[in-house]
């Protein structure tokens, strides 16, 4: 039976619209998991954080499994990302506190690299999210600057917030060399990432 062009049309159109939604619904999950290695130094700035806030650095996680991931978890830390990036303005501690390394809540509106992830991880973890899969992690971007993300562990591997993409990409998508995140049994202790080199932000050894 012939079909008129507006029945063809109509066709098309819901063809197309169930093609862009499973584009935007979720990626193609192929990332892998990040090898991690033996304890490290701590940053200097969250060891300062860790005296202001020592309930936050003593979290043993019950549930050390990876998030499953899902759409709606996709949906979360693409949501999450560029709302964070969006109300947090940026600007360096030197200008917003007289001083380096400060590591804390941008509650100011105002905060660098630090300070998006530490909000990244607050909202999520409100969310429900296990603090074992919210990891706080050190890397050198390619022009050798040191830099923090966010690293979203899940059972498709583990995911990047960054503050200077609202796009959340596989860690080795990122083109960063990854050198150390939280440790995901204890979130005061620190495990290095493959043979990174020692990290340009300050630490305590």
């Amino acid at each position: 039976m012939n079909s008129s062009p507006m029945a063809r049309m109509l066709r098309l159109c819901a063809v197309a619209g169930l093609a862009i939604s499973a584009h935007w619904a979720a990626p193609a999950w192929a990332a892998g998991a990040m090898t991690t290695g033996g304890l490290t130094s701590q940053p200097i700035g969250h060891y300062d954080f860790c005296r202001a806030h020592p309930s936050e650095c003593n979290i043993r996680p019950d549930n050390l499994a990876p998030a499953k991931m899902t759409d709606g978890l996709w949906r979360r830390l693409t949501s999450v990302t560029a709302r964070i990036n969006a109300a947090v303005k940026p600007i360096s501690d030197l200008d917003n506190y007289g001083k380096d390394e400060v590591w804390t809540y941008p509650d100011n509106g105002y905060g660098d690299c630090e300070d998006y992830v530490l909000e990244k991880r607050r909202q999520l973890y409100r969310m429900g999210m296990s603090l074992a899969d919210l990891l706080i992690t050190v890397v050198r971007k390619p022009d050798g600057e040191g830099h923090s993300v966010l690293t979203v562990r899940t059972d498709k591997g583990d995911y990047v917030l960054d503050n200077l993409t609202d796009k959340v990409k596989a860690w080795d998508e990122t083109g960063y060399r990854f050198l150390k995140r939280q440790a995901i049994e204890n979130t005061g202790r620190w495990v290095s990432i493959r043979d990174g080199q020692q990290v340009l932000v300050g630490s305590v050894q």
